[in-house]
């Protein structure tokens, strides 16, 4: 199969193609360490990775190290980083930070076999930050952290079902896309549609005495950036407040948005709240903070408390990791920096489309985005069903990366506290010399 036909089988732009075809002739003659290595990868690893999400056609860089906001190929190409490790990488590639943090693991031990200090450092550092999070508990990551949130609410409600939505991931287990998730793992879920505020309403209302949770992300992110309607976001957590039901946000991505996550941002609380990605300072992690009442449902000194376990829950590097990265770190004032020039990047990305007169726009909320073709209000995955959406993505990613920009192959774009003016600035370039490009075959001349 053709990498077009990878991407969309019967495309009959031929404009975008030509483009495409152009574009991955010149990534293959930059790329032949990359290729030969994915090459050797692909007999030990099915695909050559372990990442679905690190596929992307006609095959991925092969990565070899990083520096500041700078990543480093095989090939010896130098790329600024823009992907930000899907918004996990948020301090960068930050030396000073890393000596910080493997200074107190060397000092402190790594399998320590029971309780540390850190974990009570990153736990406080949390619920202070979090005004909806008084108790919190550690996993290994996001998906963790969403499917216990669920087993809990199953478990405070007795009731089996979960409110989620269309074009949602809540972790590689708790995927709703329209295609269908074979490694979902089994349980009931009811399929709103997001920010459709009478439509939920009306399905809650049928459904309330089976309900047990609605989880659901206060700006879709690997959704394509899209951010809830506030209204929307209001009524789930009347409705849930209501009729017995658990709301979880899953912040995962969003909880770098704003010092207390979206949520904060909003002035909604809900039940629980999911975490993960930069949590843990780079390194692997995940938390579920929640109301007293719900979390407290994990204490074994109560009769029957529920028995979470993981070896690595509150592993130190973790812990290390997560409380110097926020307390030192990740601030509550770089939070908010970082998010203002992520705002003004959106806006002129924004700009340089409509003044190209062409048809992109780009969503998203402070330092997580994506661009989209087509200017229809983008409420809901739906909304996002240019036909040629799937020839632009791939035209853009291969034309930022042929030019030294780390772009995701879905366009998610991301910055981290080393991104520089200089940085988004020359990203903001490169973006309007890709318009100036292929603006006309994007407007289907």
């Amino acid at each position: 199969m053709s990498t077009i036909e990878h991407v969309e089988e019967g495309a009959n732009d031929r404009s975008l193609i030509k483009a495409i075809e152009d574009e991955v002739a010149i990534y293959k003659e930059r790329n032949a360490e990359s290729l030969a290595r994915y090459e050797r990868a692909c007999r030990v690893l099915p695909g050559g990775s372990t990442r679905a999400t690190l596929y992307y056609p006609p095959f991925p860089v092969v990565i070899e190290r990083g520096e500041n906001n700078f990543l480093f190929d095989a090939d010896g190409h130098k790329y600024l980083n823009f992907v930000g490790e899907y918004t996990a990488g948020l301090y960068g590639h930050n030396e000073e930070m890393l000596r910080d943090i493997l200074s107190e693991i060397g000092k402190r031990g790594l399998m320590l076999s029971g309780p540390n200090i850190y974990e009570e450092k990153l736990a406080d550092i949390i619920c202070t930050r979090f005004q909806s999070i008084s108790k919190v508990r550690f996993c290994n990551s996001g998906t963790e952290a969403n499917l216990l949130a669920l087993a809990l609410a199953r478990n405070a409600t007795r009731k089996e079902t979960a409110l989620v939505f269309k074009g949602a991931y809540h972790g590689g287990f708790l995927t709703f896309g329209a295609s269908g998730a074979p490694l979902n793992v089994p349980m009931k879920a009811l399929i709103g549609a997001y920010n459709d505020v009478e439509g939920t309403r009306a399905l809650i209302e049928k459904n309330k005495d089976e309900l047990g949770a609605i989880i659901v992300e206060p700006m879709m992110g690997s959704g394509g950036c899209i951010a809830g309607d506030p209204v929307f976001l209001e009524m789930l957590r009347t409705a849930a407040s209501e009729h017995d039901i658990v709301l979880i946000f899953d912040e995962v991505m969003t909880s770098r948005l704003s010092p207390g996550g979206l949520q904060e941002k909003l002035g909604i609380e809900p039940d629980l709240t999911s975490l993960g990605k930069y949590i843990g300072g780079g390194f692997s992690c995940g938390a579920l903070g929640g109301r007293d009442e719900l979390m407290s449902m994990f204490d074994l000194r109560r009769e029957n408390g529920l028995s979470h376990a993981g070896t690595f829950n509150n592993n130190i590097a973790s812990m290390i990791g997560g409380s110097i990265g926020l307390g030192k770190y990740f601030t509550g004032e770089a939070c908010v920096s970082l998010n203002a020039r992520g705002d003004k990047l959106r806006e002129r990305l924004n700009e340089i489309a409509k003044e190209a007169n062409t048809p992109v726009q780009v969503t998203g909320i402070g330092s997580v985005m994506n661009p989209h073709l087509g200017l229809e209000t983008i409420k809901s995955p739906d909304d996002i069903n240019h036909p040629n959406l799937q020839l632009f993505r791939m035209l853009m990613h291969l034309h930022m990366m042929n030019r030294g920009f780390y772009v995701a192959s879905r366009g998610l774009i991301t910055l981290n506290l080393k991104s520089t003016d200089d940085d988004i600035e020359a990203f903001e370039r490169e973006f309007e010399n890709f318009l100036q490009i292929y603006g006309a075959a994007l407007c289907g001349e």
